[in-house]
C-alpha cells in the first residue's frame, strides 16, 4: 500500500499574492488540483492525505467533488510550524491505515507537473531500498563558501545533486526517524524531507528527476506554469 501525503499548508509569502500559491487557479484549475488529478490517476497511489490549514478544507472538499477526485481522499492533517513538522503530522494521521512496511509518498501541492511516470519510477525504485528521491545533476560549477564572501573550496559537480519531490519512504522507518528528531528538538532545523532518512541511516535510492517538475515559489515560476498550462502540454 502507498499513501501520498500532499503538502498544502504553505502560506506562499514569497509570491506576494492574496492566497497561498497552491490555491491559485490556472486555466480554470487550482494548482493543488493538478497534483490531485495525477495522484488519483496513478495505479501506484492508494490513498491521499492532504496537509492543509483548516480554513481551506471546505474549498478542497469542493474541488474534490467538482473534479471527481474523492475516491482516494483519506483526510486532512494540520500544518506544522515547518514543512517537516507538517510531514510528521501527516505520518501520524495515516498511522491508522498503514503498516510499517507500506510506502509513504511525499509531494508538494505547489509542484503541479508531477507525472504518472515519475510516480511509477519512484515506486519501482523502492526495490532494495528504504526510500527514493528524484534528483537533478548540477549544471554549473559549485563552490563552497563558509562566509558567503570568499571561496573556500571547489566541489565536484558530478557528486552534487539537487533534490526534488516526490520522495518515497518505507513508512515505519521514516516515521521513527522523524519522531526521533521531534523528541530531540532537531526537527525544526530540517531543510529537506530526505534529511531525516539519511540521518537515520536509511538507504536512499537516487533516480532521475524532471526539469519540468519545478516548485512554484515565485511569480516567475507561476508565469512559467501558466504558459505550460495554456499550451495544453499537461
Amino acid at each position: 500500500m502507498t499513501v501520498a501525503i500532499l503538502l498544502s499548508g504553505g502560506k506562499g509569502s514569497r509570491m506576494g499574492t492574496d492566497i497561498p500559491k497552491q490555491y491559485i487557479t490556472v486555466e480554470g484549475v487550482p494548482i493543488l488540483v493538478y497534483c490531485l488529478k495525477t495522484l488519483n490517476k496513478s495505479e501506484y497511489i492508494d490513498k491521499i492525505q492532504i496537509v492543509a490549514d483548516k480554513q481551506w478544507h471546505d474549498g478542497i472538499i469542493g474541488w474534490l467533488s467538482q473534479f471527481g477526485l474523492e475516491d482516494k481522499f483519506l483526510g486532512f492533517s494540520a500544518p506544522g510550524a515547518t514543512r517537516q513538522e507538517s510531514i510528521l503530522n501527516g505520518l501520524r494521521d495515516i498511522r491508522r491505515v498503514v503498516s510499517d512496511d507500506d510506502f509513504v509518498f511525499v509531494h508538494d501541492g505547489a509542484r503541479p507537473l508531477l507525472t504518472l511516470a515519475m510516480i511509477e519510477e519512484s515506486i519501482h525504485g523502492m526495490k532494495g531500498y528504504d526510500g527514493v528521491i528524484p534528483v537533478l545533476p548540477m549544471k554549473d560549477t559549485v563552490y563552497m563558501s563558509k562566509d558567503g564572501e570568499c571561496i573556500d573550496s571547489l566541489l565536484k559537480r558530478d557528486e552534487i545533486f539537487a533534490g526534488q519531490a516526490p520522495e518515497t519512504f518505507i513508512y515505519g522507518k521514516y516515521f521513527e526517524a522523524n519522531k526521533t528528531l521531534e523528541e530531540s528538538g532537531e526537527i525544526a532545523n530540517i531543510k529537506g524531507s530526505t534529511e531525516p532518512a539519511v540521518m537515520a541511516g536509511m538507504r536512499m535510492h537516487l533516480i532521475d528527476g524532471d526539469e519540468r517538475n519545478f516548485k512554484i515559489t515565485t511569480k516567475t515560476d507561476l508565469e512559467r506554469f501558466e504558459e505550460i498550462a495554456k499550451s495544453r502540454e499537461i
